[in-house]
């Protein structure tokens, strides 16, 4: 099994940055993917960014170039670099972990963090 806790999340004022944190611990070895996913009030949850335990990474085109997505394979840690954010980007952020591959694949997700922006 694997357990994400996210943490970082607050209030910021537009075009603020916030930086967000999720560590996984127990099998966390296995895990081949991490991201980020975030659900705003009323609203599907939707991608915000990826990375593989090779480094690739994906972004959605309403944060690419403001955001950024690391990650500590040794401590299973991935983070969210947020700059220059805007009201839009006001939503719980969650954490995801992807274990295998395919049909045999596991998906794991954090609590969430809330991130507002607002002035």
């Amino acid at each position: 099994q694997v357990q994400l806790v996210e943490s970082g999340g607050g209030l910021v004022q537009p075009g603020g940055s916030l930086r967000l944190s999720c560590a996984a611990s127990g099998s966390r070895f296995s895990i081949n993917v991490m991201g980020w996913y975030r659900q705003a009030p009323g609203k599907q949850r939707e991608l915000v960014a990826t990375i593989t335990s090779t480094g690739i990474t994906n972004y959605a085109d309403s944060v690419r170039g403001r955001f950024t997505i690391s990650r500590v394979i040794t401590t299973s840690t991935v983070w969210l670099q947020m700059n220059s954010l805007k009201p839009e980007d006001t939503a719980v952020y969650f954490c995801n972990a992807r274990v295998g591959v395919s049909t045999s694949a596991l998906y794991y997700w954090g609590q969430g963090t809330q991130v507002t922006v607002s002035s």
